[in-house]
């Protein structure tokens, strides 16, 4: 207890430096959580993905569509246990800054493929009876101010035209990791639609979402899927739902490259701050240093006291970094809405902002600790600071 004591004083001799280091430790350990958010936000869709689902799309690529004859066929594959498909509409409503993610789907069999989508009964059942109905995340509901009734107008950009959706449900996430930034309806709807207007755009699928039996059999499946539409017209590639979601992730790699470095540029610049302030501070005690040596304390006990103090610091630091994240994290996320269907600070994130901070304490107390312990005792006494 006494030396934790000494170890704090001796941390406020100054306390305006004391408080400037803790100050720049704060913003380092905020900054560098926030940015890992940003990371993981990236990767959310990624590593929500159920390890039991298939994408199957068009092998040239995902522009291309897909015959809606390919769902039986499907099916039919051994280990598949259920199909269903998506189609991405891109719509805007009201204004084209209200951007957020539009699915035309198959309707019961896509719904039962994502059990992590909570629906009550009630509307699930209300939105199947409806082909112009369709359903919201809580996100996007709370966004946009959609309430159950409501009519949401759309204005079609790949299928042009002014299409008008009745809200049916409102659904929350079985996780707080599910996205809940999406807004579904029935394919039916665009494809009756297309048969009209435009015959040739009729019955086409973007992606089937096949779900499978055991995910050990996955890679097996996948190319059971691929050899049934080997040398056709449309040929497909079947992968993981991870894997599709990775797909789009690797299109901006560069930009999450570049934050990743620059969160750890940041503790970097905190490290080197640090270790000048623990550098300035064992620079004016050399002389009680020597007259700790010359009263029989041995240099355990000085490492004791400069690797404490500069631990204080950045646990200090990251304390109160860590505490300010949470908050700050929960209203960036509200801002940027749908951009980030999934916004929050992870278990690892936490984590690696303490390993962080302990890495700098540590790191910032090992020069001065050098000089300390080899400090001559005559040398340290004729020491003015």
């Amino acid at each position: 207890m006494y030396t934790l004591r000494l170890i704090f004083k001796n941390a406020m001799r100054h306390k305006l430096r004391t408080s400037l280091t803790i100050l720049g430790l704060v913003v380092a350990i905020f900054s560098f959580g926030l940015l890992q958010t940003v990371v993981d936000a990236w990767y959310a869709g990624a590593e929500g993905a159920s390890n039991t689902t298939l994408v199957t799309r068009n092998k040239t690529s995902l522009v291309f569509p897909l015959p809606l004859s390919y769902q039986a066929r499907i099916r039919a594959v051994p280990g598949v246990s259920g199909v269903g498909f998506a189609n991405w509409f891109q719509g805007t409503y009201k204004d084209p800054k209200n951007f957020f993610a539009q699915f035309a789907i198959s309707g019961e069999s896509y719904l039962n493929i994502y059990p992590d989508y909570l629906l009550p009964q009630e509307q699930r059942a209300d939105f199947l009876k409806d082909r112009k109905g369709c359903i919201v995340g809580r996100k996007l509901a709370d966004q946009y101010g959609f309430k159950v009734g409501d009519t949401i107008p759309l204005k079609g950009t790949i299928y042009p035209g002014n299409w008008e959706l009745t809200v049916r449900g409102i659904y929350d996430g079985r996780q707080s990791t599910t996205n809940t930034a999406t807004l579904f309806f029935h394919w039916d709807y665009v494809n009756e639609t297309m048969k009209k207007v435009a015959p040739r755009r009729a019955n086409q699928i973007g992606v089937y979402v096949v779900q499978i039996d055991q995910p050990e059999n996955a890679a097996g499946i996948s190319a059971a899927v691929d050899k049934e539409f080997a040398n056709s017209l449309a040929e497909t590639l079947t992968e993981t739902e991870k894997a599709f979601q990775l797909g789009f992730v690797s299109m901006s790699e560069a930009i999450v490259v570049a934050i990743r470095v620059v969160s750890f540029v940041v503790i970097v610049i905190i490290g080197a701050v640090m270790a000048n302030t623990m550098a300035m501070s064992a620079r004016e005690r050399l002389g009680e240093y020597a007259t700790l040596k010359a009263l029989g304390f041995g240099p355990g006990f000085l490492a004791l006291m400069i690797f404490g103090e500069s631990l204080l610091l950045a646990a200090f630091g990251a304390a109160i970094g860590i505490a300010v994240l949470f908050p700050f994290a929960t209203v960036l996320g509200k801002v940027m809405g749908t951009m980030f269907p999934v916004f929050e600070v992870s278990r690892l994130t936490v984590l690696q902002q303490v390993l962080a901070a302990l890495v700098i304490g540590a790191v910032a107390a090992i020069a001065p600790t050098i000089r300390a312990v080899r400090i001559n005792i005559v040398d340290g006494l004729r020491s003015i600071g």
